[in-house]
């Protein structure tokens, strides 16, 4: 995969955070083996291993919406948006930034009471290990958004005076010619 340009410190910032989703799957592999071990090898099950995996797991979807944000991987509907003149790609950029911004400021407006409380009275999660899960992924979900808020209207502004991209629907279609070819001989020679 090539990774988008970085263009302003709302991107660099953003790249630097999401790395963190990107090295959390190993983390829960790697504690994931450690309780099949510890569990069927020792007969010594973990209280942590699950709770611990769902955390990071919750922290890796919040930070992965993030990094797909800066690498502009969200959803476009190429088919209307290559077709239409420039200030028309111009107008659906801005509506769907003011989107994001009015889905974002409505989550955080509706969900910051919540978070806070959860925050405060230092909530947990309710099984033998306890951990603090509510407590802190409430608060993240709102922080992640505000950042995602950002990440969209930095994108907005970096990406008004870029060229045009065109899109080929070819790009989409994943075939081998090659691994065809090779399966009608093999069908031909039956």
């Amino acid at each position: 995969m090539v990774e988008y340009e970085r263009t302003g410190w709302v991107d660099a910032f953003t790249w630097r955070f999401s790395r963190v989703a990107m090295i959390l799957p190993a983390v829960i592999v790697a504690i994931m083996v450690y309780e099949v071990i510890m569990r069927y090898l020792f007969e010594k099950p973990t209280l942590w291993v699950n709770e611990a995996s769902l955390w990071m797991g919750g922290m890796i979807y919040l930070f992965a919406g993030l990094y797909a944000m800066q690498q502009r991987s969200h959803i476009r509907i190429f088919i209307l948006y290559d077709i239409v003149p420039r200030w028309v790609r111009h107008v659906f950029d801005v509506l769907s930034t003011v989107g994001i911004v009015i889905f974002c400021f409505a989550t955080i407006w509706g969900g910051y009471g919540e978070a806070v409380a959860k925050f405060m009275r230092w909530e947990r999660f309710g099984t033998a290990w306890n951990p603090p899960i509510p407590a802190t992924m409430k608060p993240l979900i709102l922080i992640t958004l505000t950042i995602v808020t950002i990440q969209a209207i930095s994108n907005l502004i970096f990406d008004w005076h870029k060229d045009p991209e065109s899109h080929d629907v070819t790009e989409d279609i994943d075939i081998n010619i090659e691994e065809i070819k090779r399966a009608q001989d093999l069908a031909e020679k039956k």
